[in-house]
């Protein structure tokens, strides 16, 4: 009889990664040589097939030899745009807009006299290119009501908050709503992408559906808001975490009658047409378009 597969309203690429993705494609098609730092996208796909079309991903500037430095869609410290124009390199920039709104908007709060918090992942690039080059006096990066309660708020005259773009905010709410209690000159900035907004709203009406019983989310195992779109899905239906067709296990298929298809941001639309593929080999049917 098989099953129903059905994919969710809005997922996939957002617009900051579908142009970072067509300008180093596009440049690779030119044969001139590059190299990225860290990830265009975080999606092990799309990095493979960069690499294919010989641009290389690489992990610090000191590994680049190529004339031209691409710095990815999650952007970097102003001070790296400095370092490698002083090294020669041209460096093609495919910093999402988004992430360049919350440069400016940080820097204008520090201007104004806030302290700057950063809700997020310390470690993400995103997060590092906001912090990197400011006085550490100057800014918290909080990630879990543990890091909030570590600090004494009280003792800065005003607070700006900045979301990571690829979180789902409504599971920060108590961090950010610990920080406004312990000051109340506390004011969050409006950070949390658009795409990322729809794509979590999209995943949670498509895994609360009654004809779906299994979620499989498409992305990059380092992808951000991939893993938060797979925790919003997980939580209203058993759900599957994969880069690709080849990760699925038909076992996962035993019983249901309806397959929800979702995909993080950096997943391109042709992996979801491999899923879809795949799926409808397994037996599932094509959904109505």
């Amino acid at each position: 009889m098989g099953f129903v597969i059905r994919r969710a309203a809005r997922y996939g690429f957002c617009s900051g990664v579908r142009v970072a993705d067509i300008r180093v494609r596009r440049f690779a098609a030119s044969g001139r040589r590059g190299a990225i730092l860290g990830q265009v996208v975080h999606n092990e796909r799309v990095v493979e097939d960069l690499a294919r079309l010989g641009v290389r991903t690489v992990e610090s500037l000191d590994e680049v030899v190529e004339p031209v430095v691409v710095f990815s869609a999650h952007g970097v410290p102003p001070s790296l745009h400095r370092l490698a124009l002083e090294r020669g390199l041209e460096v093609l920039d495919t910093t999402c807009r988004f992430v360049y709104d919350i440069h400016h908007a940080s820097q204008r709060a520090l201007a104004a006299g806030a302290h700057l918090v950063f809700v997020g992942n310390p470690g993400h690039r995103e997060v590092i290119g906001y912090t990197h080059d400011l006085d550490p006096d100057a800014y918290h990066v909080v990630h879990t009501l543990a890091d909030v309660e570590a600090v004494d708020w009280s003792r800065y005259e005003s607070i700006t908050v900045f979301y990571q773009t690829t979180l789902n905010a409504e599971e920060y709410e108590e961090v950010v709503q610990a920080i406004e209690r312990a000051n109340p000159a506390t004011r969050r900035a409006d950070t949390i992408c658009y795409a990322t907004k729809e794509n979590q709203a999209a995943a949670r009406e498509l895994a609360e559906g009654a004809d779906i019983d299994l979620v499989l989310v498409v992305g990059g195992r380092h992808s951000a808001n991939t893993r938060h779109l797979f925790d919003i899905c997980a939580r209203l239906k058993p759900s599957h975490l994969i880069q690709g067709a080849a990760d699925i296990d038909p076992a996962w298929l035993s019983g249901a009658n309806g397959v929800g298809l979702t995909a993080g941001a950096s997943t391109p639309d042709y992996v979801m047409d491999e899923v879809e593929a795949r799926l409808i080999e397994l037996g599932g049917h094509p959904p109505q378009r």
